[in-house]
C-alpha cells in the first residue's frame, strides 16, 4: 500500500482539526501508511476541540508550532507551516513517500516567514523538478484544470499560449484517464472572454490562442472548444463534459466551489508523485472551535490513496 505524507498546514488554522477528522475516517491498514508532518500540541488541542483523542499515527514534529494558538496566525505559525511542507517534500523527493496531502497554509503569513513561492504548487514543481504542472480540481460532478494559476488577472492574456494550453490539456487528459479511471474523457476548453470572444468582437484570444490548442487535441481524449464560459460549467455539471480547462483561477474556482465546496479536491498534475489538498483555506476565524467541516480533507486523503493505487497497477 502507498505511503502518504500529510502536512497539517498553518497550525493556527483549521488544518489540525481537519487532519484529525480525516485520520479518524481511515481504517487501521491505511492509517499505518500515513506520516503526519506537524506538531503534537496543535493536533492534541484540535482533537480536544472535536471531543476525541489523537489517533495513533506516525508523526514527524518538523516545525516551531508546538504552542501556536488556534485562530491566532503569526509569523511563527507561518514558519511552522513552511517547515512541515519542506520536510514532507524532502521525503517525497527522496522516495520515502508515494503521495502528499497538504492542509491549507496562509500565503500571507508564510511569505512573512520567508516562503518565496506563490503557493504549494509552485514549490512542489521546483523541489521535485517538474517542468510543467497544473492545478486540477476533482469533484463529484465536474473536474476543472487551470491554464494559469496564482497570477493577477491583468496578466492572464499575456500568459496564455497555444503550446501551454496543449500541455495543460494533455496533463488533464492523462490524469482523467490514469488517476480517475475515465477511459476516454470529454474535455471542454473554456474561452477567456465573454461569449468566447464572439468571433473576435470581444477579444481575439479564442481565435489566436485557444482554438489552435483545441485543434491539436490530447491523446486519448475528445477535446472541444473554445466554449462560452457561463454555459460550459452548467453543461459540465449536467454531465456533458468530464472536465473543463479554465483560463484563470477564479473562472474555474468560483463554479467548482459553488457546486462542490465540500467535495472538490485540489490535485497537482505533472509531479512525479501524487499531491492532493482540500479545496479551502485556513479559516482562522473558526479554527479551534470544532466547526470546520472535514469532508474536503477526507476526500483529499482518500483520493491520494486511490490515485497511488491506480498508478501502482499500471
Amino acid at each position: 500500500m502507498a505511503r502518504i505524507g500529510l502536512t497539517i498546514g498553518d497550525p493556527a488554522g483549521v488544518g489540525p482539526e481537519i487532519t484529525i477528522a480525516a485520520l479518524l475516517g481511515l481504517g487501521k491498514e491505511q492509517l499505518a501508511q500515513v506520516i503526519v508532518y506537524g506538531d503534537r500540541g496543535p493536533l492534541e488541542r484540535a482533537a480536544a476541540s472535536l471531543r476525541t483523542s489523537m489517533p495513533q499515527v506516525a508523526l514527524i514534529e518538523a516545525g516551531p508550532g508546538q504552542d501556536v494558538e488556534a485562530g491566532v496566525p503569526s509569523e511563527r505559525s507561518g514558519q511552522a507551516s513552511v517547515a512541515y511542507l519542506e520536510a514532507a517534500v524532502a521525503a517525497v523527493a527522496s522516495g520515502q513517500l508515494d503521495g502528499l496531502v497538504t492542509a491549507p497554509i496562509s500565503k500571507t503569513w508564510a511569505r512573512r516567514a520567508g516562503f518565496a513561492f506563490p503557493g504549494h504548487t509552485e514549490l512542489l514543481a521546483q523541489r521535485l523538478g517538474a517542468p510543467r504542472v497544473a492545478m486540477m480540481f476533482a469533484g463529484l460532478r465536474m473536474h476543472v484544470v487551470l491554464a494559469t494559476i496564482h497570477v493577477p488577472l491583468a496578466q492572464v492574456p499575456s500568459l496564455l499560449t497555444t503550446d501551454g494550453l496543449i500541455a495543460t490539456t494533455g496533463l488533464f487528459a492523462e490524469a482523467l484517464r490514469r488517476d480517475l479511471g475515465i477511459a476516454r474523457p470529454r474535455i471542454g476548453v473554456v474561452g477567456l472572454n465573454p461569449h468566447a470572444g464572439e468571433g473576435g468582437m470581444l477579444g481575439t484570444e479564442e481565435l489566436e490562442v485557444i482554438a489552435p490548442a483545441v485543434a491539436a487535441g490530447a491523446l486519448g481524449a475528445e477535446v472541444s472548444g473554445p466554449l462560452v464560459p457561463d454555459a460550459a460549467f452548467r453543461d459540465a455539471a449536467c454531465g456533458r463534459y468530464d472536465g473543463l480547462v479554465a483560463m484563470y483561477h477564479d473562472q474555474g474556482l468560483i463554479p467548482i466551489k459553488l457546486l462542490e465546496f465540500e467535495d472538490a479536491v485540489n490535485v497537482t498534475l505533472g509531479l512525479p508523485a501524487v499531491r492532493t489538498s482540500p479545496d479551502h483555506g485556513t479559516a482562522f476565524d473558526i479554527a479551534g472551535q470544532g466547526k470546520a467541516r472535514p469532508r474536503s480533507m477526507q476526500r483529499a486523503l482518500q483520493l491520494a490513496f486511490e490515485m497511488c493505487e491506480r498508478r501502482a497497477r499500471r
